[in-house]
C-alpha cells in the first residue's frame, strides 16, 4: 500500500520556523515531483510547492517564496519542507503529495496524498 506520511508539524509563533518531513513507503516516488499543499479552515486547498524528480526544479507559491524551502531525499524516499519566517496566514494543514501528470497548481494533478500535519502559528 502506497503511504505518504507527515511529521514536524506543531505550534510556533509568529516568525519562528518548523520543518515538516513526509516520507514514502510501499514503492519508490524517485520519478515523481513531489510537493506540498495546505488547507486552512474554511478555506480550499491551495498549492504551496512542488520539487521536480530530479531535484532541478522548485516551484513556489507567490505567498511562501523567499521563506519556505522545499528538498528530497530520493535515497531515503523523503520530502521536506524547510518554513522559516512563519506568519499567523501559514495557518493550516499540510498536505504531502505526489504529482502524477498535469499543472503542479491544482489538486487534481496529484494522485497520492497523505493525511496531513496541523501547523499553527500564533500571533
Amino acid at each position: 500500500q502506497v503511504q505518504l506520511e507527515e511529521s514536524g508539524g506543531g505550534l510556533v509563533q509568529a516568525g519562528g520556523s518548523l520543518r515538516l518531513s513526509c516520507a514514502a513507503s510501499g514503492r519508490t516516488f524517485s520519478n515523481n515531483a513531489m510537493g506540498w499543499f495546505r488547507q486552512a479552515p474554511g478555506k480550499e486547498r491551495e498549492f504551496v510547492a512542488v520539487i521536480t524528480s530530479n531535484r532541478r526544479y522548485t516551484l513556489y507559491a507567490d505567498s511562501v517564496k523567499g521563506r519556505f524551502t522545499l528538498s528530497r531525499d530520493n535515497a531515503k524516499n523523503t520530502v521536506y519542507l524547510q518554513m522559516n519566517s512563519l506568519k499567523p496566514e501559514d495557518t493550516a494543514v499540510y498536505y504531502c503529495v505526489a504529482h502524477n501528470g498535469g499543472s503542479f497548481y491544482y489538486t487534481s494533478s496529484y494522485d497520492n496524498w497523505g493525511q496531513g500535519t496541523q501547523v499553527t502559528v500564533s500571533s
